[in-house]
């Protein structure tokens, strides 16, 4: 039993190699498609070209940051506030986020022209396409997270004999490198995106009333390289870090509860065992010619649902083997309920094929300002099942975990809970994923004139997609919530660790009548405000520069509206890049200096008051934006496919003008929101100790 016990995280790391040889076996079945023909090989090099340059500027500066701060780490260390393994950590943390991303965003530009020549042969054999390159990405980012984690528990616990306390500290740091990667990513990639997008779509559908993906459109070229640099290695990197951050805080909380390395282990072999149950889910994705869209979310649901189920099922003997008691069971299957529970609601709220988005499209009739409000009326109603959901999920979790016994274990079982939602992310992630692969190959079907059938097919994989995206950020807000709160509980952990090192004790005065607290409160519930303010604020800026420039070349360029001469394509892409890369600093710096500079001058009460604050706020935010965005983008793509006039009619019009208010909503502000709760988080562990001992109040 004991010689088992020790064998769990090499249970752990063999799986994550599992993960990343089936990544590998995918993408290499998806290079034996063709790309087609000479014109569609040409759209996606250029593609390819943009966001391999991109991804290089944006690294080069992600370098100079990972750099200064594994310097300040590294002082700290030295000064003892920091263990020295933790400058290290940090920065694998942010190279495995970074790393996924990368690979997730190669294999989409590779696979975008093969699922547009795979439609020609039939819509299930795109689907299988598309949902491939969605599969390397989704299990290159459980693949690798789990590796780090793996690697890290290994080396620190049998190369250098440590404890369960340095381990979890240590890996608590490389969370905190996976963070601000995917907040790079995620905010200079969605500003990016939807910089390009909201150019192309007024400019070009607006103004000069062109269809989608036209070639004559300047931005074009620059819309379908943002689907892959924000959809796809912004969102890798995104979801990696929600993946090792509820592994992690689950892991740390089961050290405070039990204090050995069961309970520690539990969680990483979770994963292991949702990273077997996913691929099996992956086989089961498929669909027949003229699908519509409820047969389409069918066939994905089938697959995930299955990976749902088997991990319900298999999870019970886990369980029980490595902790002796299944109560701990039912805080991961109250988890991987609400994951279910909270897709089915963002389904619900986003997707054409329901009453919302229906209703949404019809107020379209009188006007873009009707849509708009009424996107964003959806919106915030669309908050109350999930928050609804989650709340019952930590209650069910925390008191079956004997939280009424012992705070400790009740933590414990609230992340376990967030392990449970994330626990199928292979094939979550890979539904959430294909739908940029789509996208593409939607705008090179249009670009390289293809027939109307083939358009037909990429564009309802590229609505399905949108409502998979909608689910997979339901699925990460969710699971954010979780992690956060486990990470609160963490932070207090970790406060009073060094305290006791310090040879005192710390108050647990965390009452929102302590003025200290309800400070931090206030702060923190506003942040996710100022950041959403900030990450939109850019989105429209580098907006009005793409806008500026697509009018420059229409007016311009000579022929270029009757199809005699080519726009300059990269001009666009250059734009877009400088915007963002400049753009994506501030938010970044607000994240991680707000929680140092607010307990230097509140205490750790008031760290703990801003991050309970942001992350109260924080997840509502995030699902309004969310899913305001994803109802907007498939009520356009409602009308146009025929419903009140189609494509070119006013109502179209107005619904685009909503889509491009949805767009920074959806994939630049709301997504990233649900990083910054947990960042927060990790931040304030790593500086705990210097808080600790600096602060004013």
């Amino acid at each position: 039993m004991e010689l088992l016990i020790r064998c769990l995280p090499f249970i752990t790391l063999v799986g994550s190699i599992i993960a990343i040889i089936f990544a590998v076996v995918k993408a290499n079945g998806i290079l034996k498609f063709s790309e087609g023909d000479d014109k569609m090989k040409k759209i996606s090099a250029s593609i390819r070209k943009g966001a391999n340059a991109y991804l290089k500027r944006q690294y080069t500066i992600v370098s100079i940051f990972f750099a200064c701060m594994f310097v300040i780490l590294c002082i700290m260390a030295a000064f003892g506030l920091l263990t020295w393994f933790v400058p290290f950590a940090f920065v694998t943390g942010g190279f495995f986020s970074g790393l996924s991303g990368f690979v997730g965003m190669k294999i989409a530009t590779l696979s975008n022209a093969r699922t547009t020549n795979a439609c020609k042969e039939g819509l299930n054999k795109g689907l299988r396409v598309a949902f491939s390159a969605g599969s390397v990405m989704g299990f290159t980012v459980v693949g690798l997270g789990l590796f780090d984690i793996s690697l890290w528990f290994i080396i620190l616990k049998y190369g250098f004999g440590r404890g369960a306390a340095d381990i979890t500290s240590a890996m608590l740091t490389f969370g905190m490198g996976a963070s601000s990667m995917a907040l790079f990513a995620r905010v200079g990639g969605g500003i990016f995106t939807k910089a390009a997008d909201v150019g192309a779509d007024l400019v070009g559908k607006v103004e000069a009333g062109i269809p989608e993906d036209d070639p004559r459109n300047p931005a074009v070229i620059a819309d379908n390289v943002g689907d892959n640099v924000g959809d796809v290695a912004g969102m890798g990197a995104d979801l990696y870090e929600s993946y090792v951050g509820s592994i992690i805080s689950a892991s740390a909380l089961g050290v405070a509860a039990f204090g050995d390395i069961k309970a520690m282990a539990l969680p990483m072999v979770m994963a292991a065992l949702g990273i077997i149950c996913s691929i099996f889910g992956t086989f089961l994705v498929k669909t027949k010619e003229g699908a519509d869209q409820k047969m389409l979310l069918k066939a994905l649901s089938r697959g995930t649902n299955t990976s749902a189920v088997l991990i319900a099922i298999s999870a019970l003997p886990l369980t029980y083997f490595i902790l002796g008691s299944v109560n701990y069971y039912f805080a991961i299957l109250s988890g991987l309920i609400a994951g279910v529970l909270i897709g089915q609601a963002t389904e619900y709220f986003t997707s054409d094929s329901y009453k919302p988005t229906k209703n949404l499209a019809d107020t379209s009739k009188t006007g873009s300002a009707t849509i708009i409000i009424g996107g964003i009326s959806l919106g915030m109603l669309s908050t109350v099942v999930p928050i609804v959901i989650i709340s019952a999920c930590i209650l069910v979790a925390y008191f079956v975990s004997g939280g009424a016994q012992s705070g400790a274990k009740g933590l414990y079982g609230i992340a376990l809970a967030a392990v449970g939602m994330l626990s199928t992310l292979g094939i979550t992630l890979a539904t959430d994923a294909y739908g940029p692969v789509a996208d593409n190959a939607g705008g090179i079907a249009e670009m390289s004139g293809q027939p109307s059938q083939v358009r037909d097919r990429t564009d309802a994989l590229d609505s399905l997609g949108n409502t998979t995206a909608a689910t997979g950020k339901g699925f990460a807000i969710g699971s954010a919530a979780l992690t956060a709160l486990a990470l609160v509980a963490s932070y207090i952990d970790k406060i009073g660790e060094v305290a006791s090192k310090a040879g005192k004790e710390i108050a647990h005065n965390f009452d929102i009548m302590n003025p200290v607290v309800l400070v931090g409160l206030f702060i923190g519930a506003c942040l996710p405000f100022v950041f959403a303010a900030i990450t939109m604020n850019s989105v429209g800026k580098a907006a009005q520069s793409v806008v500026i420039e697509v009018r420059r070349q229409f007016k311009e360029i000579t022929g270029l509206m009757d199809g005699k001469n080519d726009p300059d394509y990269a001009s666009c892409v250059d734009l877009c890049t400088k915007a963002s890369l400049k753009e994506m600093i501030l938010p970044t710096i607000v994240a991680i200096l707000t929680p140092i500079i607010v307990g230097l001058i509140l205490g750790y009460q008031g760290v703990v008051g801003l991050l309970a604050g942001a992350t109260a706020s924080g997840f509502l935010m995030a699902i309004f934006m969310s899913n305001s965005g994803g109802a907007w983008d498939n009520a356009k793509k409602y009308i146009e496919s025929g419903v009140n006039g189609g494509k070119g009619s006013d109502c179209h019009k107005a619904a685009v003008v909503g889509d491009t208010v949805g767009d920074p909503f959806k994939d630049t502000s709301g997504p990233s929101i649900n990083i910054l709760i947990k960042l927060l988080s990790m931040v304030s562990i790593v500086f705990a100790e210097l808080v600790f001992k600096f602060h004013l109040l």
